[in-house]
């Protein structure tokens, strides 16, 4: 298994990253995607990488609620922290209308920068989206040709917008939301709509703990070592073997992201 969305740089993991890798591991999870959310904490995510070689995985980007903060060069540092080769992606980025941590003007014009900026490097989009798909569909639409590929990051999308993503060949990126019949029940009516080779797992650690996990985690963090509960309701929902659901999720994420994971 690969987690293709996972928040280490958050201070929640500060006092036992080491113990979240170790459980990681032994459930089998094969490599970890860190998220970069801003120019600091894709730096920390790239720090993270270089003490877990060949584990540890990372994005560069600028999520929309850092956008008021973004400075000028921005994409030129983005650029420059793409040059790792830990970094396989630029985001989290996108817009989300539904917060309104940064102003909707700066938020697009942030995302629209980035989107070029993987067109230009050539790498993968890891995409942020809430209450804004029809902007955040335009600013995309004239590169779906021109960037190798795109991810909607937890996905919470209806199912007019998971077709649009889908026919833009688009990843769709699948988290504990499923796990929460009270909030995700819309998600869990369409998710057998998704091909299994455009589909990924991930958990948002710390955020979106799934609710099927038993006994209740005393923590209400959630990890990386969660994600088979994930699997679990997504074979339940689309009619797949776990197995089945873990080797296509492995290899679309091993493709996209450009990773070598063993015993995957």
């Amino acid at each position: 298994m690969i987690d293709i969305g996972v928040n280490l740089t958050n201070t929640r993991f500060d006092k036992d990253l080491s113990a979240v890798i170790t459980r990681a591991k032994a459930k089998n999870i094969n490599a970890l995607l860190v998220t970069g959310t801003n120019i600091f904490a894709s730096k920390q995510a790239i720090e993270l990488c270089q003490h877990y070689p060949d584990y540890l995985y990372s994005t560069a980007g600028i999520h929309p609620h850092d956008a008021d903060h973004a400075e000028t060069n921005f994409q030129q540092q983005l650029a420059d922290l793409a040059e790792n080769s830990c970094v396989k992606a630029i985001g989290e980025c996108g817009l989300d209308f539904n917060r309104n941590f940064s102003s909707a003007v700066n938020q697009k014009n942030v995302f629209t920068q980035q989107v070029a900026l993987a067109e230009q490097l050539q790498l993968p989009l890891f995409l942020h989206q809430r209450d804004a798909f029809e902007p955040w569909f335009e600013i995309l639409k004239p590169y779906i040709a021109r960037i190798p590929a795109m991810v909607s990051h937890c996905f919470t999308g209806n199912q007019k917008e998971l077709q649009q993503c889908i026919d833009a060949d688009m990843y769709i990126g699948i988290t504990g939301w499923l796990c929460d019949e009270r909030r995700g029940q819309e998600l869990r009516d369409i998710v057998p709509f998704i091909p299994l080779d455009r589909l990924m797992i991930e958990t948002d650690a710390p955020y979106l703990t799934p609710r099927n996990i038993r006994p209740k985690p005393k923590s209400s963090r959630n990890e990386p070592s969660y994600l088979p509960y994930i699997v679990t309701v997504l074979a339940e929902l689309m009619g797949y073997s776990e197995q089945e659901i873990i080797k296509q999720t492995t290899l679309n994420s091993e493709r996209v992201f450009n990773l070598s994971t063993r015993n995957a």
